[in-house]
């Protein structure tokens, strides 16, 4: 029984650790909408919804490439049509570019207006803005 309990404690440990070196997502009522963990986005319910490579290649949970974030900034979609930047500052805009929100350093989330939509704190900015752009996340 000893070694019984032993083995589920340690499960317990790494079940525990794993789910910490995740970063939450969280709307504005910190409520956890997604998690972040090496690239791999999960929904709140830990099912996965897609990856952020290296690269910056954005992909669904299919591993079918959605977007692309480019080292300048510059969002685009699975057509490496520009859709939208991300300024080294935090600022987000459209095409036109246009100001549709902010990514603050620590990880707020803001619309144009400054209003507070979400929270991505610990997650580095491009994969943030691959929860903007891509996944719906944060808006």
């Amino acid at each position: 029984m000893k070694t019984f309990t032993k083995l589920l404690a340690l499960a317990l440990l790494f079940a525990i650790s794993t789910n910490l070196s995740a970063q939450a997502v969280q709307n504005s009522n910190h409520a956890t909408t997604a998690y972040v963990k090496d690239g791999t986005v999960y929904n709140s319910n830990h099912a996965t919804i897609g990856y952020i490579r290296n690269d910056g290649t954005v992909q669904n949970s299919s591993h079918a490439t959605i977007g692309y974030i480019r080292n300048d900034g510059t969002v685009q979609n699975s057509n490496h049509a520009t859709i939208g930047y991300i300024r080294s500052d935090g600022t987000v805009q459209n095409s036109s570019h246009a100001t549709i929100g902010y990514i603050r350093s620590d990880g707020t989330v803001q619309n144009s207006s400054h209003a507070t939509v979400g929270y991505a704190k610990g997650i580095e900015q491009k994969h943030t803005a691959a929860l903007l752009f891509f996944f719906g996340l944060l808006r």
